[in-house]
This record gives structure tokens, C-alpha cells and sequence, in this order.
């Protein structure tokens, strides 16, 4: 059975935040201290792009097609998973946590899976793939303490 002990950390993250937070009780009455919050600015990919997209005029026919823009957006997502990623890493080297249970959604946790380093992956005690970062503290500490039930 996966239990959240004392001392678990538990990231809840999205593609623009992270709640770090350490379970300061057991598994039966999961009371969880918020000890860092990570969050960034990514506006919508039209107000990052500045130029039209790119034209390329076709050779054998006549008429023309554009390139695919590059979507800035959804390429901070991935870079936000992969900084969190690091900072995991950064994190366990500096033994701030035994076991670790990740709460993101299933792209996020996609990109951490590849990302993560094997000291991470050995510290990962369970994965819950929900988006959790807006709600209350009160309705996480349910949601962990349901799922990681259910999961054993």
C-alpha cells in the first residue's frame, strides 16, 4: 500500500505553477504545509508571437501555403515542466525529501516522467493526474489521501 508518511513531499503543479508542499502528519489525516510556491507568466501564445507567420510560394504549382507558427505557449508549458524537473532534482541532492508524490495533469506529468532524473523517480511514491493547483489546500489533502488509497 502507497501511504503518505510524515515528511512525503507533495508537488501539485500545472503547466504555469507548483505548490511544494510537506505532509506534516500520517496517511490517515494528511495535513499539508505549502513550503514553496512556483509560478510563471505565460500569456497566450498571439501575445508572445511578433512577426505573421512565414510564406513559402510553391515551385511546380502555382499558389503558396504558410509555415506552422511555432507555439510559444505551449512551449513554456513543456520548459515549465522541465524546470520543475530540475528543481526536483536540485531538491532531493539536498535530501529535502524522502518520498515524493507528484499531483499534475497527465501532460505535465508526461514531460516529468522523461524529464526526471533517477533520483527523483526513486523518491516517487505515487502519481495523481489531475490539475490541483487553484484548489483549496483542505480539497488536495482529500484528493492525495483518496487516490493514493485507491492506487494500492
Amino acid at each position: 500500500m502507497t501511504e503518505l508518511k510524515n515528511g512525503t513531499m507533495v508537488v501539485v503543479a500545472d503547466s504555469e505553477k507548483a505548490l511544494f508542499a510537506i505532509n506534516l502528519t500520517d496517511g490517515d489525516d494528511p495535513n499539508l504545509d505549502i513550503v514553496r510556491v512556483d509560478e510563471e507568466d505565460n500569456p497566450p501564445d498571439r501575445e508572445q508571437t511578433e512577426n505573421r507567420r512565414g510564406r513559402v510560394q510553391e515551385s511546380a504549382a502555382p499558389g503558396g501555403h504558410a509555415y506552422d507558427e511555432t507555439d510559444f505557449h505551449e512551449l513554456q508549458k513543456e520548459r515549465f515542466a522541465s524546470d520543475l524537473a530540475d528543481k526536483l532534482y536540485k531538491m532531493a541532492h539536498k535530501g529535502r525529501f524522502d518520498s515524493l508524490v507528484l499531483v499534475a495533469s497527465p501532460q505535465v506529468l508526461g514531460v516529468l516522467r522523461d524529464e526526471m532524473h533517477k533520483e527523483v523517480a526513486d523518491r516517487v511514491i505515487g502519481e495523481i493526474p489531475k490539475t490541483l493547483t487553484n484548489h483549496p489546500l483542505s480539497e488536495i489533502e482529500k484528493v492525495v489521501k483518496r487516490d493514493l488509497a485507491e492506487a494500492a
